[in-house]
């Protein structure tokens, strides 16, 4: 017998050999032994997930001998032939080269035909979506409406691209991509099978390399075995695709965080050498900046993309920058990648990402802004105690001026007494405020002479007026910049006076 590819040689036969997808053989499962079985499926999901697979065994459940049943033997000829594409009731259909009205309409004219040796007569039409609109519209009432002998299975990668008028005949069934760890545990069982070394960071590697499709990663392991032999590590993985160990990752995120550009783009530079590829690289690096968001907020996820020895490369984790920040990181990332794609200089845009998210761990954000000024609005009590609080001032007497409140040094902590000082502050100023001007009746006014006088005894001069009160010293410039708030803020930002 010639030679066979993992792909095909380990293909699923019955329900039970099918990974990852339980949604789907559970509603199919229970179809056939409910006796509830629609006359149209669709099948929709990324390459390597089942569609074809699954098809096929949803086939021989319905034309196994005595069907359909759960329990058929997929080693009878009947299961055979479906398996092997040759059956004469179950005729396999490629949308992307029938794609015509003329092939819809000898499917038609064949459907009303009665199946040979089982029974139902089942089409199954790969990639329906490549199918035209006209072929589309003359499939609409034999979809509707087949004879009871038929069943319509279609599959799919872009469900967007169907109408939806075909959609709404069909049960519609996702399949997802295959996670990460039953990849891997499957490729250990091949590998098993095949009496081939596999070393489980390699399976690990391998999987998370297919991006949750089984046949990428049986594809993957068929040629590392021939480059390989019988022993397959992690380094013969990334060295056949080009794939970057996750202490390379992890040491390239440290680098990063910690602001230390040199060393990032020293290290840009080695993986290059190397012939990784950049673009890889870079979707893996913001794989890991993502994963340790979500690990951030969800603390109790148990994230398998973090290794254990980036915590202690970094150290601290309280270390680390803010949320805002590692999504100012993964935005300039993502920019990034899709200047990559279609720059031919990959190298020059990947550095000059790297180097503006470093830039964007230093800016100066409006939260940052709203905590200086919460930090700042205190420092004007900061220091006193409580009961060294002026009293609020009385409605009948004149309020202290602004200028005659307490100060005190500047801080750069926010503390609840702080806050408590803050608020008599706010107190004081409303004070003032209602004690203004305007906010008193008007001022008596004679004529004499002809012309208006206002009559000043009627109200006492208002402190916030210099022209009524001397005594109060002009708002000038020099003692504005005096204040401790102006201070404060001009430390926080490193500001300076201008002549």
């Amino acid at each position: 017998m010639s030679y066979q590819v993992f792909a095909r040689k380990y293909r699923p036969r019955t329900f039970d050999d099918v990974l990852g997808q339980d949604h789907v053989v559970t509603t199919l499962r229970n179809a056939i032994e409910a006796d509830r079985l629609a006359h149209a499926y669709l099948f929709v999901g990324p390459r390597g997930t089942g569609k074809t697979s699954t098809a096929r065994i949803f086939a021989k459940a319905l034309n196994c001998s005595d069907g359909p049943r759960l329990d058929f033997d997929p080693d009878e000829e009947a299961c055979i032939e479906i398996a092997e594409g040759r059956s004469l009731d179950v005729l396999e259909i490629d949308g992307a080269s029938n794609n015509g009205v003329d092939q819809v309409r000898e499917l038609r004219e064949t459907v009303n035909y009665a199946p040979a040796s089982s029974r139902f007569k089942i089409y199954y039409i790969d990639e329906v979506h490549m199918l035209s609109t006209a072929a589309f519209n003359a499939l609409l009432k034999t979809l509707e409406e087949p004879p009871p002998h038929v069943k319509f299975i279609f599959a799919t990668t872009e469900p967007n691209k169907i109408l939806p008028t075909i959609i709404s005949r069909c049960q519609r069934f996702d399949l997802r991509p295959i996670p990460t760890e039953v990849i891997a545990h499957q490729l250990l069982h091949i590998a098993e099978k095949e009496n081939v070394t596999l070393e489980q960071s390699a399976a690990w590697s391998i999987a998370k390399g297919a991006d949750g499709g089984m046949r990428d990663a049986q594809s993957m392991l068929d040629q590392l075995v021939a480059f390989c032999g019988d022993a397959i590590n992690e380094e013969n993985v990334q060295d056949v695709f080009g794939f970057t160990s996750s202490e390379t990752i992890s040491s390239l995120a440290t680098h990063l965080l910690r602001r230390q550009t040199a060393e990032t783009i020293a290290l840009i530079q080695t993986e290059a050498e190397r012939g990784k590829d950049l673009t890889q690289l870079l979707s893996e690096l913001a794989g890991f900046i993502r994963a340790l968001l979500l690990d951030r907020l969800n603390p109790s996820t148990n994230n398998t993309e973090i290794p254990s020895g980036f915590w202690d490369q970094v150290g601290d984790a309280s270390l680390l920058p803010g949320d805002d920040r590692l999504l100012g990181v993964l935005d300039r990332l993502a920019n990034a990648d899709a200047h990559m794609r279609r720059a031919s200089n990959k190298q020059l845009h990947f550095e000059i990402a790297l180097i503006r998210a470093v830039q964007s761990l230093d800016e100066v954000q409006i939260s940052d802004v709203i905590r200086a000024l919460e930090v700042g609005s205190t420092t004007g009590t900061v220091g006193e105690s409580p009961q060294e609080q002026p009293a609020k001032a009385p409605a009948a007497s004149p309020p202290e001026s602004p200028e005659a409140l307490p100060k005190s040094p500047p801080t750069t902590r926010t503390s609840a007494r702080a806050r408590k000082k803050n608020r008599g502050v706010e107190n004081q100023l409303e004070s003032l405020i209602e004690q203004a001007p305007e906010n008193h009746p008007e001022p008596a006014v004679s004529a004499a002479d002809d012309s208006a006088q206002i009559s000043s005894d009627k109200e006492p001069p208002s402190p916030l007026d210099p022209e009524k009160d001397e005594s109060v010293p002009p708002n000038d410039n020099d003692s504005f910049y005096d204040d401790p708030l102006v201070q404060e803020a001009l430390e926080i930002f490193k500001g300076k006076l201008k002549d």
